[in-house]
């Protein structure tokens, strides 16, 4: 019987105070969802009568050339499912995708030693909300429509920082976890099945970075807007390659938490987030981006060689970070309107973030973002914003009152900013915009497959 088709998504996710520090379990992050999602849809694949394929099509079709085939081989229950990315045509070059490709081994592993090796075909696709990608704004058409279609190809796309790539392993390891399974065996409604996802979706987001991150990405993108702290990066440091020998046993096992040497160490506190009734989070893109890891490193080599300053500067910001959590959540509790103390919270982040910038020669608020902020910060009605995660030029965070006042003032400085005299050493900021985003507090969740017409094949 053929399975019906499912569908999933997973939202992106602002880190609006704790860059760096989350990489250490001694530090948390506060870390939110975002209402722009990536979806991932999954049908059967349609084969001619009496035809067997092992195969799995994935498609992401708002870019040129972004599709994917993949077959897959069982190689027993030790080595769990074997992926190879097939060639689509002999004069095609392989484009690959390490984020899908690994997340397809790692799920259809796990999914086998649960429900056996018998994986029927399947067609997938991929969509993102559109401010994931600057080019809603720089191509000139309307971003009117649910999924614009950006025509270029997948890796001339100009990322807006809102943590694409976690979203998408979650959300893709959830469309086939839900396809897959029955609903007794995997449910998305369920802290059990969520807690799985999270497992699943952190190992493989990490094999495919090819490093054991923080995961405070994945976490938001499974349970949406929470406090983190993150695992020990020891748990994911012995399970192998899939199709190695015990690999499919070491998954499951790390999945399920079946072993004291498994239990994952996280802790994901959803009730010390909260958005006070009256204001809201938004994002302003800068069409321009850092390399993260390239950040991260300098920063932390720094911190290797300065340990007492970089611990101090650390543990006041974890301090100040705690306190913007704690302001927050007495706000929504008392329905308080009177913004001052979160202002001074905001500022002293800041304060502290451009002293980690300047003792590590790393960017992390470059001098052209702390003008942007400046001026959005002058603006009535905001109450404060940060350059979020590991900093640079990425999207920067604002809380703002929920106005439509407060956006159009903020919009319209905006459109006027004379980003030509934005240019420092560090990089070239274009185009400043107001993303369509806001703060979600929901994370994972299973979609109406029949919403996706017009972008399924």
């Amino acid at each position: 019987m053929a399975l019906p088709s499912k569908a999933v998504s997973a939202p992106g996710k602002v880190l609006l105070a704790g860059g760096y520090l989350v990489l250490d379990r001694e530090y948390t992050g506060l870390v939110f969802g975002l209402d722009a999602r990536i979806h991932v849809h999954i049908q059967p694949l349609h084969t001619s009568s009496g035809v067997t394929l092992s195969e799995i099509i994935v498609r992401s079709p708002q870019f040129k050339y972004a599709i994917w085939e993949y077959g897959y081989r069982w190689t027993g229950p030790d080595g769990g499912m074997q992926v190879t990315h097939l060639r689509v045509s002999a004069l095609q070059k392989l484009q690959s995708n390490p984020f899908v490709e690994t997340a397809l081994s790692y799920a259809l592993s796990y999914i086998s030693t649960v429900a056996g090796p018998a994986i029927n075909p399947a067609s997938i696709t991929i969509l993102a909300d559109n401010d994931y990608y600057s080019q809603t704004a720089a191509n000139g058409k309307s971003s009117s429509d649910r999924f614009q279609n950006f025509g270029v190809p997948l890796s001339e796309a100009h990322k807006t920082g809102l943590g694409s790539s976690a979203a998408l392993v979650t959300a893709f390891t959830a469309a086939l976890l839900v396809h897959y399974l029955p609903e007794k065996q995997f449910s998305l409604s369920t802290d059990v099945g969520r807690s799985r996802l999270h497992n699943l979706a952190q190992a493989a987001h990490c094999a495919a970075q090819g490093k054991v991150g923080s995961g405070f990405d994945v976490a938001s993108a499974v349970y949406g807007s929470c406090r983190y702290r993150r695992f020990s990066p020891s748990l994911l440091e012995s399970h192998g390659e899939p199709g190695s020998s015990g690999f499919a046993a070491k998954l499951k096992s790390l999945v399920e938490e079946s072993d004291p040497s498994t239990t994952w160490d996280t802790e994901i506190v959803k009730s010390a987030v909260k958005v006070p009734s009256g204001l809201r989070l938004v994002m302003c893109d800068v069409d321009c981006g850092s390399k993260t890891p390239g950040m991260v490193t300098r920063l932390l080599a720094w911190r290797k060689e300065k340990p007492e300053e970089a611990d101090r500067i650390w543990k006041q910001l974890q301090e100040k970070n705690e306190g913007l959590a704690a302001e927050l959540v007495r706000l929504a509790e008392n329905k308080s309107h009177d913004y001052q103390q979160l202002r001074e919270c905001i500022t002293g982040i800041r304060s502290l973030t451009r002293e980690m910038s300047k003792c590590s020669g790393v960017p992390v608020e470059p001098e052209s973002q702390t003008r942007l902020l400046d001026a959005c910060s002058s603006v009535p009605g905001v109450v404060g914003g940060v350059v979020p995660g590991a900093g640079g030029f990425d999207a920067v965070a604002l809380l703002i009152e929920d106005k439509e006042e407060v956006i159009s003032e903020l919009s319209g400085l905006l459109e006027r900013w004379d980003h030509d005299e934005q240019e420092g050493s560090e990089a070239r900021v274009g185009r400043v915009r107001l993303l369509h985003v806001r703060e979600d507090m929901e994370g994972v969740r299973a979609e109406d497959p029949a919403g996706y017409e017009g972008w399924l094949q």
